[in-house]
């Protein structure tokens, strides 16, 4: 399929043969306008791949975009954090940055993207079975519970990945919609190159350590601002507690309560004055640190996404995300 105009490539040519230094001077005929080569690259692009004039829609045009650079403040205690992001959506921009495009490990925010998958793909009333994969866990992964054989429907299994964070629920989801984590990773690592979200590459649906698991803050924006389009995933991440009920491999009957632990919606931590926390996801390995990924609402009732990878601490995280938050969500 032709992609440039005979105009552009006369052009191109005719720019070259000047920057070839042969010393003589050169008559370009029918010069392109540069002032308006924007506007009739769009035209002809869209003429040619839909057979009119419709506007042409940019990838990036919904999204926020920034130079690189850092952000610096003295009301932010950034030395405490790797890397971390303001991004507001209503202006398309981003109002405090910090090593956003640096290779980060995203520990359980991973788990934004599996939900993610879960809903688009999964019916919400599929019967779950747990396997004995899923349930093989280390004494200090976090878990929600589950036993071999247990079924449980995908719709409440959600809410044991996104509260209590279960790696146990991912797996099972994993395999559920795949066949295998291994399935599922490629699956994710698609689906993550299609929301523009390129230096990022997962190799398991929970977020469990591993070298070649990793991310960037600039990355889980991209990945987060695909999910909170979806009204369950709205739902699941402003959730504080949930109780569900599910039968074990013998048939018998299950009920387990689950508590978000996201500090601001279980109350543990107070919200800076003039923004409203709806939500999000936490995180935490020993090489990922302490992360926490933020859906908030400032004082004009516009969103705000935040997010922190790498605190040094659990109290930390949430002191300089009130920071930035108070300072940089309006």
């Amino acid at each position: 399929m032709k992609c440039t105009s005979k105009r552009f490539v006369s052009c191109l040519l005719a720019t070259m043969l000047l920057c070839c230094g042969c010393g003589k001077d050169v008559e370009i005929k029918d010069p392109y306008d540069i002032s308006d080569s924007a506007t009739n690259a769009q035209d002809e692009a869209v003429t040619e791949f839909t057979g009119s004039s419709a506007e042409l829609h940019y990838f990036a045009e919904n999204l926020c975009v920034a130079p690189i650079e850092q952000t610096s403040s003295e009301s932010v205690t950034d030395e405490v954090v790797q890397a971390m992001g303001v991004f507001l959506p209503t202006d398309k921009t981003i109002s405090y940055q910090k090593n956003i495009y640096d290779k980060m490990y995203p520990a359980s925010t991973t788990k934004i993207l599996t939900a993610y998958l879960a809903i688009t793909l999964a019916n919400p009333d599929d019967i779950v079975t747990i396997s004995a994969h899923a349930t093989d866990q280390a004494s200090d992964s976090s878990v929600c519970g589950l036993q071999t054989g247990d079924q449980i429907k995908m719709s409440d299994l959600l809410y044991g990945l996104m509260l209590k964070s279960g790696n146990d629920a991912a797996i099972a989801i994993a395999e559920h919609i795949s066949g295998s984590e291994e399935a599922f990773a490629e699956l994710m690592n698609e689906t993550a190159r299609s929301f523009g979200a390129t230096n990022s590459h997962f190799v398991n649906p929970n977020g469990l350590h591993d070298e070649q698991h990793y991310t960037c803050v600039y990355d889980l924006y991209l990945i987060f601002a695909k999910a909170i389009e979806l009204e369950d995933f709205l739902k699941l991440i402003q959730t504080t507690s949930y109780t569900v009920y599910y039968t074990d491999a013998n048939g018998g009957p299950v009920s387990q309560s689950w508590r978000n632990t996201n500090k601001y919606l279980n109350g543990e931590v107070s919200q800076p004055d003039g923004v409203t926390v709806l939500g999000g996801k936490t995180g935490t390995t020993n090489a990922a640190g302490y992360c926490l990924v933020l859906l908030s609402q400032n004082d004009k009732k516009e969103p705000v996404i935040s997010m922190i990878l790498k605190s040094d601490g659990r109290s930390n995280l949430y002191y300089v995300m009130n920071q930035v938050l108070g300072n940089f969500a309006k």
